[in-house]
């Protein structure tokens, strides 16, 4: 009965949709596809130039990093100055001199 079922629900969506079609590679669950340029000529033949390319440096990479990590630093230690300013962490002092 089940079976049945299914199988017309199957047919009414295949009528309503178009025949089943393989799946395409973009749809294929596990499988990456790469954007790539195909045409590589205009219609006359001539040849498309280049790809623009940008450089990322160390210095763009510096740029970005450095900032983002401080202000990090900064919003850390006002949260750990909060937390034991309500005594909800306090770190405990212990000595060492064993």
């Amino acid at each position: 009965m089940a079976s049945a079922v299914l199988g017309r629900l199957l047919r009414l969506s295949a009528v309503r949709n178009g025949p089943l079609s393989p799946p395409s590679p973009s749809t294929v669950p596990g499988r990456i596809v790469t954007p790539s340029r195909t045409a590589v000529c205009t219609s006359s033949g001539a040849l498309l130039p280049k790809p623009k390319k940008t450089p990322f440096g160390l210095i763009r990479i510096a740029l970005v990093v450095v900032p983002f990590l401080y202000v990090g630093t900064q919003i850390s230690k006002s949260f750990a100055a909060l937390l034991e300013e309500h005594d909800i962490f306090v770190p405990e002092d212990d000595d060492d001199d064993d």
